[in-house]
């Protein structure tokens, strides 16, 4: 019969069969529960702790214990699964997933009740699932829906944001009047529960329920005093017309402040304001009074009020919070006598003015500061949080939190403040405190704040922009790339410009709306912790996100953004990026002043920051940040360019497994065709970041095409010569790009030809992709290619030109031969196995490959500051080391056995010459090759050559003794013929030490 029931399974968990366990096709990960481990008796030791955070379909999240691996069996058939574990309450014991169900391969319907799945032997098995157990628990779920976790479907939260606060329960706190009722947390365990309305119902007295059980702060021990200055006239205002629904507001209010005793009536005052009347969202009025003018004439309290970021960061990550509220807090505070007639307002009744301190003055938050100060000065940053009149109560630990709670009730009772009680909470693990959602986990955004935005249609005028960008400034520190996401908005109020609000703001718009969908959970940093700051760089403004690490995870603590002045957008991109960085430490100073802080970035802000030689802000700047522990490291190799984007997109998914970074190498190639000849431009990145430069001299005319296919030809045998596997070019030739996608037709002979080679040249890769781009943003591969163009002796370069002596291609005319101009360089295996037991114990690479690699160093200090330091030139690719020359070209490093082979092949090889040491080294160099001691090894190697040595020039004559004089000198005759009949034949006789007399004609 038809049905909703869900598919309850009983399956084998390690060494227990379970039951009740939900298969739900919807969740994304195999859940099972803290209390089921505890039943079946596993330990909880062999969990692998994690503190992600795994999101249901209505936007409710809870954090995992960690994962567990544990074996599964189902009717014969097991696997190995990796189960996430979490401690709330839930009618299931677990919940398989997809991971299960496609691991079994496996074919479940609800609606028959059962799973299908292969077995060991390729029949169908078919396991039934348990209706009437789905049905009892489905009826239970209902009665008890309010005290369940919605952790069934792990799942992207879309388009709605739900508060994330813990269910409460109302109490009564005076059986003689039960309308006397507080707010406490509805998963506290019934024994601190018990104990907690026990302590509240002991000092019910300390709230109070209307303004008639206010009293105040004693006078002894602060009053407000205004402090008004002298030279400022008093100034009465004109009293001002209400309409009827305002003046009865007014007058209510002023009948209700009567009771309480909080105003009085007033003749002849100096100072005279007015009331204002604004409504509530709840329908009512709010009545306060104008003291604008009163407010001009009192100097400025500079007590200083608390960061608030400050004071939510040390409120998350406590097990139980308490919030509370002084009930008309303010009002708590009597006016100094003298001062008393200064606040003075008119109203249809008469005028009156305060006896308590009311809301409005300027440096009432100041005085109220200053006495929470005084009351909870032992407290403050230890178990209590207090800004002005919001008190919250922390516990690391939650059976403390009652103890915490009597000091603070002791101190509130000696000082007589009281509370709200319908403003108060008690005994939770997350609420709303200075605008924030703090919890366990970190700080998330306020979701009143996200939906005022995500609710606000797109914006007509100026003035609903304005609005806009007051509520995303109130969101910035959860925002990354604030101000590039922003920045149409910010464009529209500059200036005296018409209102236009075109596709890009409704597009920027809808962007931060998305994003504000998934908002991050930033965290908070510990004492001691090493925080990383990852800056990016827009034509418009600097950005920044303050990151820390936690189990092996980043995760955002602060973001930042600024738009750059017209004169900062001028800056150079170094100058730019260390701006960046100085801004930060400014936003972010006391993160600076507590913590080790790690700027990773790839350029080399160290060096131009410590260089004098540079412009006066730079030094300016590099002595401002001084004052800090800043360094600057390169960024991991598992991390994007633009890491700021990397975590804008992950960070609502940092709570689950991460996923790798692109493994494609980006080449962007270029051809260039002139009179003065033909060269090619090859740029390659790998994943990691590191840059291959080379430049090419074509041998032979080719026209532009044809130049541009030798470039494609070119990059892709260095790509194979690095073996890579993964490739993603780019060129700027608009005929090449669609030849190879089959836009274009290769009808020319040649053309074809090229597009056969390179066709067969990605055969070769996992994958391949040939995108065209503008010549624009090919910038680097087009000035290599018109480096290798130029003729060599009109190019002053640091990075070694090579030449391609024939085409790439072999037509039926032409020479049958085939030029492959980039190859691997040998055929020897230059990777290092650091496993290998038969590796040679002398082998120079391996204390770089293995600091390279697992970050291991020698013992000893020196040695291993040493090494780090030898590493900045260092790179291991593909298990391969290699280095960077000073032209920044990547030669690979080789051991003794192979650096001895590459000095046989050069020296003496086919192509070898039998050069001299210093020219061999410079050759192997040449090819691609380094070892430390290469030049005193390739002088070793040639001075032994045998046929060096048979063949070489004799370097030291032996000098002849004359025995007697002129014994070795000898006369040649040289007899002329006559030119002409006026020149005569004439003898030249010449000295030479040789052999007798010889006779030349």
């Amino acid at each position: 019969m038809p049905h909703n029931d869900s598919l309850l399974i009983d399956i084998g968990i390690s060494d227990c069969t379970v039951t009740k366990v939900l298969v739900d096709t919807g969740s994304s990960v195999d859940l099972i529960f803290k209390s089921t481990l505890v039943k079946m008796g596993v330990s909880l030791d062999e969990m692998k702790p994690s503190a992600r955070t795994l999101t249901g379909f209505n936007g409710s999240s809870e954090t995992m214990l960690g994962t567990i691996r544990l074996r599964v069996y189902a009717e014969g058939v097991a696997r190995n699964v990796k189960f996430s574990v979490i401690d709330v309450r839930a009618p299931y014991n677990a919940i398989l997933g997809t991971p299960w169900l496609h691991s079994m391969k496996a074919i479940p319907s609800t609606y028959h009740q059962c799973v299908k799945f292969p077995g060991n032997d390729g029949r169908i098995i078919t396991l039934r699932g348990d209706q009437a157990a789905a049905r009892d628990l489905l009826v239970a779920d209902v009665k008890h829906q309010k005290a369940t976790s919605h952790v069934n479907t792990v799942a992207k939260p879309i388009q709605k944001i739900y508060p994330l606060k813990d269910e409460i329960l109302e109490i009564v706190i005076d059986d003689t009047d039960r309308a006397k009722i507080v707010h406490i947390g509805a998963y506290l365990p019934d024994e601190m529960k018990d104990e907690l309305v026990s302590f509240l119902k002991d000092n019910v007295s300390t709230f109070a329920w209307s303004t008639a059980d206010m009293k105040g702060i004693d006078p002894n021990i602060t009053t407000h005093e205004l402090n008004v200055d002298p030279t400022f006239k008093p100034i009465r205002q004109k009293r001002r017309k209400l309409g009827p629904d305002r003046s009865k507001a007014v007058n209510e209010e002023v009948e209700r402040l009567l009771s309480a005793g909080s105003i009085a009536e007033v003749k002849y005052p100096e100072w005279l304001a007015n009331p204002v009347v604004v409504k509530k969202k709840n329908g009512k009025w709010r009545v306060c009074v104008d003291f604008t003018d009163l407010n001009k004439a009192c100097p400025k309290d500079s007590f200083p009020l608390p960061h608030i970021d400050r004071l939510v960061e040390s409120t998350s990550g406590n097990e139980l919070l308490t919030f509370m509220d002084a009930f008309s807090g303010y009002n708590q505070i009597m006016m100094h006598p003298d001062d008393r007639e200064k606040t003075g307002f008119i109203t249809d009744r008469g005028v009156y003015c305060y006896k308590v301190m009311p809301f409005g003055l300027k440096n009432a938050g100041a005085t109220y500061q200053r006495l929470v100060n005084k009351m909870f000065a032992e407290r403050l940053g230890v178990t209590m949080e207090v800004y002005i009149d919001d008190m919250l109560v922390k516990s690391q630990k939650a059976v403390d939190h009652i103890d915490h709670l009597k000091d603070c009730f002791l101190i509130l009772n000696e000082y007589g403040m009281k509370l709200n009680p319908a403003k108060c909470t008690f005994g939770v693990t997350s609420g709303e405190f200075l605008g924030y959602i703090v919890t366990q986990r970190g700080i998330e955004a306020n979701p009143k704040q996200i939906s005022a935005i995500l609710d606000l249609p797109s914006p007509k005028n100026s003035r609903e922009v304005h609005r806009l960008t007051g509520r995303i400034a109130a969101l910035n520190r959860f925002i990354s790339r604030s101000t590039d996401k922003c920045l149409p908005f910010y464009d529209l109020l500059r200036g005296n410009k018409k209102f236009i609000w075109d596709e890009r703001c409704e597009e920027a718009f809808d962007q931060l709306k998305r994003y504000l969908t998934t908002p991050p959970v930033l965290a908070k940093p510990d004492k001691g912790d090493t925080l990383y700051l990852y800056i990016a760089v827009s034509n418009a403004a600097v950005s920044s996100v303050l990151v820390k690490e936690d189990r092996g995870e980043q995760r955002p603590i602060f973001y930042i953004s600024q738009r750059m002045t017209d004169a900062e957008t001028r800056y150079s991109t170094l100058e730019k990026m260390a701006f960046a960085v100085r801004t930060s430490a400014r936003k972010l100073r006391p993160y600076f002043q507590s913590h080790s802080i790690v700027v990773l970035t790839n350029l080399p802000l160290r060096t131009i920051m410590q260089n004098a030689n540079h412009s006066g802000r730079l030094s300016k700047w590099a002595i401002e940040l001084s004052e800090y522990d800043v360094t600057f490291q390169s960024r991991p190799a598992a991390k994007s360019q633009v890491l700021a984007d990397f975590l804008i997109e992950l960070t609502p998914e940092l709570e689950q497994d991460l996923k790798l970074p692109s493994n494609d190498w980006i080449l962007h190639v270029d051809g260039s065709s002139s009179i003065k000849g033909s060269g090619v431009g090859v740029h390659l990145q790998s994943p990691t970041g590191e840059l291959l430069r080379q430049s090419f001299r074509l041998g032979f005319k080719a026209s532009n095409n044809e130049a541009e296919y030798e470039a494609l030809i070119a990059g892709l045998r260095l790509a194979r010569a690095v073996q890579a596997k993964r490739i993603h070019a780019y060129c700027d030739s608009q005929l090449v790009a669609n030849q190879f996608s089959g836009d274009y037709d290769a009808k020319n002979e040649r053309m074809d030809a090229y597009l056969k080679v390179v066709q067969d040249l990605t055969k070769e890769f996992e994958s391949f992709q040939l995108t065209r781009i503008p010549r624009g943003e090919n910038v680097c591969a087009d000035a290599l290619a018109a480096l290798g163009s130029n003729p060599a002796d009109q190019v002053k370069r640091t990075i070694p030109i090579q030449h391609i002596d024939k085409p790439s291609i072999t037509l039926s005319h032409d020479v049958d031969e085939h030029v492959a101009t980039i190859d691997a360089p040998t055929a020897m295996d230059t990777s290092v196995s650091l496993d290998r037991p038969d590796d040679s114990p002398s082998d120079w690479r391996i204390p770089f490959i293995r600091y390279l690699s697992n970050g291991e160093v020698p013992e000893n200090k020196w040695e291993a500051r040493r090494l780090k330091a030898k590493c900045a030139n260092y790179v291991l690719i593909e298990g391969r080391l290699h280095r960077w020359t000073s032209a920044k070209v990547l030669l690979t490093c080789l051991n003794a056995e192979e650096a001895t082979l590459a000095m046989a092949e050069t020296h003496e090889g086919g192509a070898g010459n039998h050069s001299g040491g210093r020219s061999l080294a410079l050759k192997v160099k040449k090819d691609g090759f380094y070892w430390p001691t290469m030049l005193a090894d390739c002088e070793n190697y040639a001075r032994r050559c045998d046929k060096c040595q048979r063949h070489a020039s004799e370097i030291h004559f032996r000098a002849l003794t004359a025995r007697l004089g002129f014994t070795n000198q000898s006369i040649y005759l040289v007899f002329l013929p006559a030119l002409s009949a006026k020149l005569r034949p004439f003898l030249s006789f010449v000295s030479l030490p040789c052999n007798p007399f010889k006779l030349i004609h």
